[in-house]
């Protein structure tokens, strides 16, 4: 789920904060260990570049995540970049109105 009042966390700084520094690895080790370059690793660390699949394959190995784990923060920021850069667009399209409402629904599942 998203927040709804600040960006969420891009997956450069979850690498950096939860798995780089508290196993004392550097940006160059990690790179090696990953099969990377440095610069790759850096730029994803740096929010420069996005989390692949590839990357998060490897990542997963590595660190024995799953690859939706980080599939899933990269989603989740290019999610609200999108849903902020086309806010105004996405305001202007009416729903359509369907047969049962949401709250008829779920009151047959009671």
């Amino acid at each position: 789920m998203l927040p709804k009042n600040r960006k969420p966390t891009p997956p450069g700084e979850i690498l950096k904060y939860e798995f780089i520094e508290p196993l004392g690895l550097t940006q160059q080790q990690l790179a090696e260990r990953l099969g990377i370059t440095r610069v790759r690793v850096n730029e994803i660390i740096s929010g420069k570049r996005a989390i692949t699949p590839d990357t998060a394959i490897r990542l997963s190995r590595l660190f024995h995540t799953s690859v939706e784990f980080w599939m899933g923060l990269q989603t989740d920021v290019e999610l609200w970049n999108a849903m902020k850069a086309g806010e105004r667009e996405y305001r202007k399209i009416i729903p359509l109105k369907t047969k049962k409402s949401d709250r008829e629904m779920n009151n047959e599942k009671d």
